[in-house]
């Protein structure tokens, strides 16, 4: 062991002629834990957040999406489709149609964007049809099939007109499926089993002039992803009845695909893009949602920064401790130099000294920081209202690399509150302490 850092564990473990020394000592350690712990637990909590967002987020939509410059459609999609599959990194791709419409039920209606899909593909590529709530989504996976031919109304059997409840029925049941979001659906008053009307402003020219498209849908599910903007103006219907409403033929407005690495999202995007031709522009979530994601790492930085204001308070009660060592063992510091130890020794005992409570009250909290972090992400402690925020508790999320920068962090500041004190025990005189001994 060095001599400046026996000495200083010396000091450390000795008794004190002033108690409140060691009384602020434990406080600095106290402090520097206490930091250190919350730091940790905030920076788990928020990793918690941004992995929960970004993992509904980007398991709701598509990663990478493809379209037409020119917005015309794309012809000819299950043979690009197919193709653009083997690209490398693409582990799913569906074709979509996405188009705003009206939707109303009565005298409320909402705008929203319509998705028409094909279910085993969109399953691929995203996860929303799974969060279907109410209902169910299956018949979204059924071929349309013709209307079955109405029975001449019989006047003698009520249950056989079609204004009857049977005939209702049987009306309801040979509309096409719709999924709707859950917000949107309360705000319609729409429930399993209810119709709607579905209202494209891409109409077509009559000799009245341009007249809307419009068709009825049977809601057979209704989702709840979590995400408002998702559950408030989205969604889902067949491709094929999609096509029909917009009139589209075979055409789609969009190629999703899902790949397996989105650290690689803006090379498979242009690589995609390439392969496709000229023409067609491609785009990813990640480069979609990129507010979003520099806004978390923004509120990550500034609670770093607050809650690390703890550790700088636990700093000061460090200088504030070395100042009165120094003041106790002027004398002690004053025969030691007189037995020839060097100022630059006497200075990095008290700077050891200082970095010593830094680092056991560093091991302390990190200890307790990541003993709370697992707790609370085990047993899941701290409970949320999932109505407000779409998720039954915090979830906490700790790394290691976290670790090792708050340790970085306080140790650097318990050095830095080393310096003056250590400056200032290196410049008393041997003789001047020693005068009246």
């Amino acid at each position: 062991m060095r001599f400046e850092l026996f000495i200083a564990t010396r000091y450390l473990r000795a008794k004190r002629r002033q108690a409140f020394i060691g009384i602020i000592t434990g406080i600095s350690i106290a402090g520097v834990a206490a930091g250190v712990a919350s730091l940790v637990v905030a920076m788990a909590i928020t990793n918690g957040f941004r992995q929960d967002l970004q993992q509904r987020l980007l398991g709701s939509t598509s990663h990478i999406s493809l379209q037409r410059v020119a917005d015309d459609g794309i012809q000819n999609w299950p043979t690009l489709m197919d193709r653009l599959s083997k690209e490398p990194h693409v582990v799913a791709a569906a074709p979509a149609i996405f188009e705003q419409v009206l939707i109303s039920r009565g005298p409320r209606a909402r705008g929203a964007i319509l998705k028409g899909m094909i279910p085993r593909y969109e399953r691929k590529v995203g996860d929303l049809l799974n969060s279907v709530k109410e209902g169910s989504a299956a018949p979204l996976e059924e071929e349309p099939t013709p209307p079955p031919p109405q029975p001449a109304p019989d006047n003698t059997s009520a249950a056989q007109s079609p204004d009857s409840l049977e005939g209702l029925q049987r009306r309801v049941a040979a509309m096409p499926p719709i999924v709707l979001g859950k917000a949107m659906a309360d705000n319609l008053g729409a429930t399993v089993g209810s119709t709607v009307l579905v209202t494209s402003p891409q109409g077509e020219l009559t000799p009245f002039g341009m007249v809307p498209k419009y068709n009825r849908f049977h809601v057979v599910g209704i989702f709840s992803s979590g995400f408002f903007d998702y559950d408030n103006g989205w969604a889902f219907v067949r491709l094929s009845d999609a096509q029909k409403l917009f009139g589209l033929g075979d055409f789609i407005s969009v190629l999703e695909f899902k790949i397996d690495d989105l650290d690689r999202a803006d090379v498979v995007t242009s690589q995609i893009e390439d392969a496709a031709g000229k023409g067609f522009m491609a785009t990813n979530a990640l480069r979609q949602n990129s507010a979003l994601f520099k806004a978390l790492k923004t509120e990550r930085l500034v609670t770093f920064i607050t809650i690390g204001l703890i550790v700088f308070v636990a700093a000061l009660n460090i200088l504030i401790s070395l100042i009165m060592m120094v003041m106790e063992k002027t004398k002690d510091i004053a025969v030691l130099m007189s037995m020839g130890t060097r100022r630059a020794q006497v200075r990095n005992l008290f700077i050891a000294q200082g970095v010593l409570i830094g680092a056991i009250g560093t091991a302390i909290g990190l200890v307790v920081g990541y003993a709370i972090s697992y707790a609370g992400g085990h047993y899941h402690v701290l409970t949320l209202s999932p109505e407000v925020y779409s998720i039954d508790y915090v979830p906490f999320a700790p790394r290691a690399i976290d670790g090792l920068w708050v340790a970085l962090f306080a140790v650097l500041i318990s050095f830095v509150a080393t310096l003056y004190p250590s400056w200032s025990a290196a410049r008393i005189l041997p003789a001047e302490a020693l005068r009246y001994e």
